[in-house]
């Protein structure tokens, strides 16, 4: 029951990612032929491999993390506060930073993550950027001769699918449903690469990236049935 899981325990988490190049034309020819092959389902004779360049940061194979936003609740007393900060800068200075913060801070057996659609994609993705850059896997993200149930991660999309495996639910509509303000009122994800690439605004990344860790946060408070976050509660650090 997530209602029995103690919210100082949780470390919400979400990322941003780009493709790893600016455009397709800087990859050698082989990981064109390589991007080429591993969309064409996607692709079909809609798009060329160079015009879905812009889509390539949705795999760890070819895309790279320039932002992870994380936040966690602080109780002193009836006093409650979730307190948000962001790595961001060289993607293995990224995945450094929060591998320590795992590891000094999220590493015992209580602690779980949470994220948004997070076991299918923003999990692996850190776990398959930090084997690209040779860099040791947190033992939260490592799932390596886990049974099922001792993997320690919540995703506030399974938790709404109640068992239907056929639906996908964005944070959005999600928010939307549940009464929780929407977080997407600046930029989507499909304008992630432009405002790093072309309008280099990492500090509009990060404000978009930070208002989803808030909103998958109070997602899990809607599901607990317990009052939403105010402004006076969330501090950025």
């Amino acid at each position: 029951m997530i209602e029995k899981i103690n919210l100082e325990h949780i470390l919400f988490l979400d990322i941003e990612t780009v493709p790893e190049e600016e455009n397709f034309n800087v990859l050698d020819e082989t990981k064109q032929a390589l991007f080429d092959q591993k969309t064409k389902y996607q692709r079909k004779d809609d798009f060329t491999p160079e015009e879905f360049y812009e889509r390539a940061g949705i795999w760890a194979e070819f895309g790279k993390i320039i932002c992870i936003s994380v936040g966690y609740f602080t109780f002193k007393g009836d006093i409650r506060h979730f307190r948000v900060t962001s790595f961001f800068g060289d993607e293995v200075k990224i995945l450094k930073d929060f591998s320590n913060l795992l590891n000094n801070h999220f590493s015992q057996p209580q602690h779980i993550l949470c994220g948004h659609n997070a076991k299918e994609f923003d999990f692996p993705f850190i776990a398959r950027r930090m084997i690209i850059h040779q860099l040791a896997i947190p033992m939260k993200l490592n799932l390596f001769g886990k049974k099922p149930w001792e993997v320690p991660h919540l995703d506030t999309m399974e938790l709404w699918k109640f068992g239907d495996y056929k639906t996908f639910t964005s944070l959005k509509l999600l928010t939307n449903v549940l009464g929780i303000p929407s977080p997407k009122d600046d930029i989507d994800g499909s304008e992630v690469a432009h405002t790093f690439y072309v309008e280099k605004d990492i500090d509009r990344i990060i404000t978009y990236c930070e208002k989803d860790v808030i909103a998958v946060a109070q997602v899990l408070l809607r599901l607990r049935r317990e009052d939403l976050l105010i402004e006076e509660e969330i501090i950025h650090i």
